[in-house]
């Protein structure tokens, strides 16, 4: 499973039989948000085998799964324009930066008159090419058929990444800072059980859509603020709990504790 470039000539072209038809209704995904579209393709394959000194050169089959984002083609459309507007200020002012040049070239037409002055005029064509992509990004795999199963096996990876980030950051391994090899067992043992308790946090904020409304920090606070009492010989005592606390224990599949209201 791997992300792949819309630029990318064979995705240009599977994309341009189905740019119109895979944004209808059959093909929306409420719950990410997206117009979703898989279709199989074939590539070359070729193997090396020295150990026989012969290749094998076979077409095999891959599927490319396309995805189009309205709110992401609006996020894309709104930094194009400024870009764009920018660059038009530039050119009208007469102070050029010599890194933009190419975009100058590729979407104005500048004229300039000793009596009507520099006249910057946008490419209509070259606008409407680089807007035909906005929203749109894909993913190809080997063995996954579905789009959104796809999505979902693409998107967890990010739990992987922000658990190393977590480790460093969030749990403070980024320096062992530890005297002996036992204090050393200690913390990793210490900070892997903490670290379990934070992607099973995030990946039920990401099942339950709570990150639309919600940081992690912000619930991780919400439970924070929960007092405990410890008496020697006694079961932990919990305090009050509120109706959202409640709740959050409920959206996490955990039996919420009995409190002392």
């Amino acid at each position: 499973m791997i992300a792949t470039k819309l630029s990318l000539k064979f995705v240009q072209t599977h994309l341009d039989t189905v740019r119109d038809t895979m944004r209808s209704w059959n093909h929306y995904s409420q719950d990410y948000q997206l117009y979703m579209y898989s279709l199989p393709v074939t590539w070359d394959y070729v193997q090396d085998r020295p150990y026989k000194g012969d290749n094998i050169k076979a077409d095999r089959r891959m599927y490319l799964h396309l995805y189009h984002s309205p709110e992401r083609a609006l996020e894309d459309e709104m930094a194009f324009n400024s870009q764009l507007a920018d660059l038009q200020a530039e050119l009208e002012s007469g102070q050029r930066h010599p890194d933009h040049e190419k975009q100058y070239a590729k979407y104005f037409e500048v004229k300039s008159t000793p009596v009507r002055g520099t006249k910057v005029v946008v490419r209509e064509e070259a606008l409407s090419e680089a807007k035909r992509n906005y929203g749109l990004f894909a993913l190809l795999s080997n063995e996954i058929k579905e789009a959104q199963e796809a999505l979902e096996i693409y998107r967890n990876k990010d739990l992987v990444e922000k658990a190393f980030d977590n480790l460093k950051e969030r749990l403070n391994l980024r320096r062992l800072a530890v005297s002996s090899e036992q204090s050393l067992d200690g913390k990793l043992f210490v900070q892997f059980i903490a670290l379990i308790f934070l992607s099973y946090i995030t990946r039920k904020m990401q099942e339950n859509k709570l990150f639309k409304n919600h940081t992690l920090q912000e619930i991780l606070d919400e439970f924070d603020i929960i007092e405990c009492f410890e008496v020697p010989g006694q079961r932990l005592q919990v305090g009050e709990t509120t109706k959202r606390q409640m709740e959050l224990y409920t959206t996490f599949g955990i039996m919420p504790p009995a409190s002392l209201q």
